[in-house]
């Protein structure tokens, strides 16, 4: 509480997420990202390939120790198959990451450090869509059960 006027005082970070959060809600839900769509799996390996496999490989395998930081601090590309984390993230959280690159507190924690780029201004939302549909039809069963089911916890 404010001393002065008896009304609650926000701190800068408080305010910050408060904005942040609403700014989220505000936005319009991403477009599916349907793994069966097959020309939308089509459009975004061609997608993938020109614009993520320079950095997450043409195999989807990422880059070497990419769970260990480099000396700048920041982690390699991780792979988007099954071997790596991708499907344990819902839907949203991965349009996001794509679309937006890593914004502190929103998509990754305070501080985290990441070469990705926020694809928002070079591809539309579903180009986005589409390449995020290429990476999930490469997965396993298992691992598309699993993502679309956190997906739907996530209100996906």
């Amino acid at each position: 509480m404010d001393r002065h006027s008896g009304s609650p005082r926000w701190s800068r970070a408080a305010l910050v997420a408060v904005a942040g959060m609403l700014v989220a809600c505000s936005e319009p839900p991403a477009p599916s990202i349907d793994a069966d769509d097959r020309a939308l799996v089509a459009l975004g390996k061609r997608l993938y390939a020109s614009h993520c496999a320079r950095c997450h490989g043409a195999d989807l395998a990422g880059q070497p120790n990419w769970r260990q930081r480099r000396a700048d601090g920041r982690l390699p590309a991780p792979p988007h198959d099954a071997s790596g984390h991708t499907w344990h993230h819902p839907d949203a959280m991965l349009f996001g990451m794509v679309k937006e690159g890593f914004m502190t507190g929103v998509h990754a924690p305070a501080g985290y450090l990441s070469d990705m780029p926020a694809y928002g201004g070079l591809l539309d939302d579903r180009e986005i869509a589409a390449t995020l549909a290429y990476i999930k039809s490469t997965w396993p069963a298992e691992q598309r059960r699993h993502q679309a089911k956190i997906s739907r916890q996530a209100g996906n």
